[in-house]
């Protein structure tokens, strides 16, 4: 796997993963079947077959979106890295072109610019 593409390593630990999740479901599937076997009265026996079954249901759901999402990451992946092969290089002239030169930088203020005006000893008095 030294030589692999990423794609296909995200992909085969998506199915690991799948695999353990549905193992871990089974388990836990055969212990409240086994539990439903021990109660002794029907409430509890019809409440562990309904645990049992809603465990089964829900796992597999979680394991199909588990797959969906590793191979939509998987194809995004190897999408961003056929655009970026294909992608080209900008030349050195247009970086060149892309830099603001020093003429171009905007002039700076002159010292009578910077200074606020001076209020008048009119408008001093008058307020």
């Amino acid at each position: 796997m030294a030589d692999a593409d990423l794609d296909a390593v995200i992909r085969q630990l998506a199915k690991q993963q799948n695999k353990s999740l549905l193992a871990a479901a089974k388990k836990r599937k055969d212990r409240f079947n086994g539990l439903a076997m021990k109660a002794k009265d029907k409430d509890a026996k019809e409440r562990f077959k309904l645990l049992a079954r809603e465990v089964v249901e829900q796992a597999s759901a979680a394991a199909r979106r588990l797959l969906i999402s590793a191979d939509n990451v998987a194809d995004s992946y190897a999408r961003a890295m056929r655009q970026a092969a294909a992608a080209e290089l900008p030349k050195k002239a247009e970086l060149k072109k892309a830099e603001p030169k020093k003429d171009e930088i905007a002039p700076a203020k002159s010292k009578a610019d910077s200074k606020p005006a001076k209020k008048s000893a009119k408008s001093k008095k008058a307020a």
